[in-house]
Parts: structure tokens; C-alpha cells; sequence
């Protein structure tokens, strides 16, 4: 078995309201920052897992995305899996 480490970002779909984004967008100008617009606001995950391969250990974390991570009505994730 090798240890693994995954970096997964969770993100809402790009047609739903992002009520956190909204808010950070529409501080921007009072900050002085008005060319930043369009702020998503979404989970950044890391983990570590036992797996024999890459492909396995890429397979186990699609599966906890989809099963735990993730609320797949309202949320899209994308992940990368390195050995740690």
C-alpha cells in the first residue's frame, strides 16, 4: 500500500446563486478593490489515504466526493491525487 495525498475543491454550479460570493463581490468597491467582480466562494479539502495505486486511490476519493464531500444538486468538485 502507498499514502496518498488529495487537494479537492469544491465549488457551487455555476448557475446557482453563490450567496457568500455575492456578498464578497459586493464589498469589493468599498475596499477600494472595484475590478474585482464575480467572486464564487466554494471548500478546498485535503486528505491523506492508503491505496495500491493511484488509480485506486483517485477512485476512493471520486467515491467520497460523490458520497460526502460534495452535494452533487448544488456543488461540482474537481480533485488531484499525488503520492505523499
Amino acid at each position: 500500500m502507498k499514502t496518498f495525498k488529495a487537494s479537492i475543491d469544491v465549488m457551487p454550479h455555476d448557475n446557482l446563486l453563490d450567496p457568500q460570493g455575492k456578498a464578497v463581490s459586493g464589498a469589493m468597491p468599498n475596499l477600494g478593490l472595484p475590478e474585482i467582480t464575480g467572486v464564487r466562494i466554494g471548500k478546498h479539502i485535503t486528505l491523506r489515504l492508503e491505496a495500491e495505486d493511484r488509480k485506486a486511490a483517485e477512485a476512493k476519493v471520486d467515491e467520497a466526493c460523490r458520497k460526502l464531500l460534495a452535494n452533487l444538486i448544488m456543488e461540482k468538485y474537481s480533485f488531484s491525487v499525488e503520492e505523499a
